[in-house]
């Protein structure tokens, strides 16, 4: 019996070492983890977790598309677990290698895989777009805002829609002016043209544009402190980039995403499926910060705080541009 005992133990044990052994890691998309946006979101979420925890997060960062699924396949060859990652580009990169390592559990913000190995982390960020749209509004002068988002696609143009419901909640006559970057994932990276379009906007009146464009958002801020307007930024809290011009952040917990991924694997309540994050779930916001506390009034705030719990109540109910293309107010 001691024998058997022994036995036992030396294999849980093994079996501990085995578990223990698995470490994480995070793919970022082609933008870096210091875009000050969507990835240095991811990364924060990151550091925050090897700051807690003292263990460390395998990065990489590819350069193109081909080193998606080229990273992805050596990471799990060598038995990282979980993987994060970072966009919906990477949805068919991720589905393949989950398919041939059914062992490794793998995590995409932005994309949705049905695969018992992957857990899938959307947000709603038509509810925290329109939060901001209703900041945009109250703080215009013009009556007139505008929107750059980055590449043409359903999930830039829910940002969009999401936003311009905010802004016509505030004022129903108001004009918003929409501009897409361009049709591929470059247009998340494009600072100069995302200048550009924000002063084609400001030409037209606009004094309030919000950057749905990654790295391309850089280019809008600098154009609206160069012209006096006022800028929003997104996914992180980018108040900090141009204080006294960014009027607010659409923030996008894709850091709590990656968090909650690497603590709940720890803890083994990591599980695959659909996991959506919205206003009531802490998933999107608004940043309100000493960066642009002088531009939000005590009123503004009280009407913030009112159709923010009016949209977690189901009172004020916001039309999501992915599950009906059309743009509903």
């Amino acid at each position: 019996m001691k024998g058997v005992f022994l036995a036992s133990v030396t294999a849980l044990a093994i079996s501990a070492s085995m578990a223990q052994a698995a470490e994480p890691a995070v793919v970022y998309d082609q933008a870096g983890k210091f875009d000050k946006s969507f990835n240095e979101g991811v990364y924060n979420g990151v550091k925050k977790y090897t700051a807690e925890t003292g263990i460390q997060v395998r990065e990489f960062e590819p350069k193109n598309e081909a080193q998606v699924e080229q990273g992805l396949r050596r990471l799990a060859k060598r038995g990282y677990s979980p993987i994060v990652t970072v966009g919906f580009n990477m949805t068919s990169a991720v589905e393949k290698v989950a398919k041939d390592f059914p062992e490794v559990n793998f995590t995409i913000i932005d994309g949705v895989i049905d695969l018992p190995n992957v857990q899938s982390v959307v947000f709603k960020e038509h509810e925290g777009s329109f939060i901001v749209g209703a900041v945009a509004a109250m703080a215009s002068k013009t009556n007139a805002v505008g929107f750059v988002g980055g590449m043409d696609i359903p999930l830039v143009r829910k940002f969009g829609c999401g936003y311009e419901q905010g802004v016509k909640h505030v004022s129903s006559n108001a004009s918003v002016f929409q501009n897409m970057t361009g049709s591929t994932g470059a247009a998340f990276n494009d600072p100069t043209k995302g200048s550009e379009l924000a002063k084609s906007q400001f030409s037209k009146g606009a004094d309030v544009v919000f950057a749905a464009a990654g790295g391309t958002g850089i280019g809008v801020y600098q154009a609206a402190k160069d012209e006096g307007k006022l800028a929003i930024g997104v996914d992180s809290n980018q108040n900090h980039i141009q204080p006294g011009t960014m009027l607010t952040s659409m923030v996008k917990r894709v850091d709590l995403a990656a968090y909650n991924t690497y603590k709940d694997s720890v803890a083994g309540t990591w599980a695959p499926g659909l996991v959506v994050l919205g206003l009531a779930e802490g998933g999107v916001d608004w940043a309100l910060d000493d960066n642009n506390a002088s531009l939000i009034t005590a009123d503004m705030k009280a009407k913030v705080q009112d159709i923010r719990s009016k949209i977690v109540s189901g009172d004020i109910k916001v039309h999501d541009y992915m599950s009906d293309s059309t743009c509903n107010y």
